[in-house]
């Protein structure tokens, strides 16, 4: 039986009486250097890069996330709690941050230069175990590192009232009342920017659940780069993972969709890769997939305008000089040009 005090978002009904808003907390983290400052690429090229932690400045939701100098590269602001309650484990209140919050949950800054500023969280980052969170530039640029952001979270235990083999996770109220999910008969349409097929899917693989971070697109086949768009990836874009399970933690299963949010950049590291926080996983006979070039983050909540969406080539991808340039004759000329990277609009 339908709750009758349901919340209708758009056709979409959720248990909006049963949920709870809890405010959870979390410091500016400072990035950490490993004591080697190289990274092995999966090439075996070794790099120097900048990566994960901090306020990165230039790079908001939106903006590409493929072919930066810089591995896993996190938008915006990256949150830790370094608190120690006197109870449960020392990473206790770090574990309750990055479980509570949800993509498009509000967030304000409550110390520093910035206080009362208010932000929107876009992601979780597993390993590393940080909470994403985007301000507008200026915001970005007065922030000090050990600022304290607050997040209101609220999404814990969302479930859509009239679609219960659908599950939920990381995924805000706020998110499905801008996403423009369609019912239709049988399931739900669900605008992406693109498809992904799970056997791409690495770094994550293996967690028993998907509520404390996310799971990496690989990118190293260039065939699969080219035929699925994937160099034209960006922050904030809602892509769905095909044959990709995430009820209980990633995994690769027929006949399951899992549709996610890409959260962070691209990597050097084998296995690595931008990374996609889940908020939706179900069958797919019920879970339908449609592109739509503006389903970003930054369209939904109106944080800004979208750069022209663009093809870039992975650092790890990019061809020498030498293979850039283009041969003499007119046939080898176009078959590098139809192996080199596209636009896409």
């Amino acid at each position: 039986m339908r709750n009758s005090l349901a919340m209708d978002l758009n056709g979409l009904q959720i248990n909006h009486p049963d949920l709870v808003m809890v405010t959870v907390m979390g410091q500016i983290a400072h990035p950490v250097g490993a004591a080697n400052a190289y990274r092995i690429g999966h090439d075996g090229v070794p790099r120097v890069l900048p990566t994960t932690g901090g306020i990165v400045i230039n790079q908001r939701i939106g903006d590409r996330c493929v072919g930066l100098a810089g591995d896993h590269i996190e938008p915006g602001v990256a949150l830790h709690n370094n608190s120690r309650e006197v109870v449960g484990g020392r990473r206790g209140p770090n574990n309750a941050l990055i479980t509570y919050a949800c993509v498009g949950n509000s967030a304000r800054v409550i110390s520093g230069p910035c206080r009362g500023e208010k932000g929107l969280v876009t992601g979780k980052h597993g390993g590393i175990d940080h909470v994403l969170v985007d301000f507008p530039t200026p915001v970005l640029k007065e922030l000090q590192i050990g600022d304290r952001i607050q997040i209101y979270s609220y999404g814990l235990g969302l479930q859509l009232i009239d679609h219960p083999d659908i599950t939920v996770a990381n995924c805000s109220p706020a998110l499905l009342q801008r996403w423009n999910i369609r019912e239709i008969e049988g399931g739900l349409e669900i605008p992406v920017t693109h498809t992904i097929p799970a056997a791409l899917m690495g770094s994550g693989l293996g967690k028993n659940t998907v509520w404390r971070g996310d799971v990496d697109i690989q990118l190293f086949d260039p065939g699969m780069r080219h035929r699925y768009r994937l160099e034209s990836l960006r922050f904030g874009d809602l892509v769905a993972i095909i044959q990709g399970d995430t009820r209980f933690g990633p995994a690769l299963r027929q006949g399951r969709t899992t549709i996610g949010v890409v959260v962070h950049g691209d990597s050097t590291v084998s296995g690595h890769g931008p990374g996609v926080t889940p908020l939706l996983t179900g069958s797919a006979s019920r879970l339908h997939p449609v592109r739509d070039t503006q389903a970003n983050l930054a369209v939904l909540f109106g944080l800004r305008r979208l750069p022209p969406a663009k093809s870039y080539w992975p650092i790890t991808g990019r061809p020498s000089k030498v293979q850039q340039a283009i041969p003499s004759n007119s046939a080898s000329r176009q078959r590098l040009t139809q192996s080199s990277p596209r636009l896409y609009v």
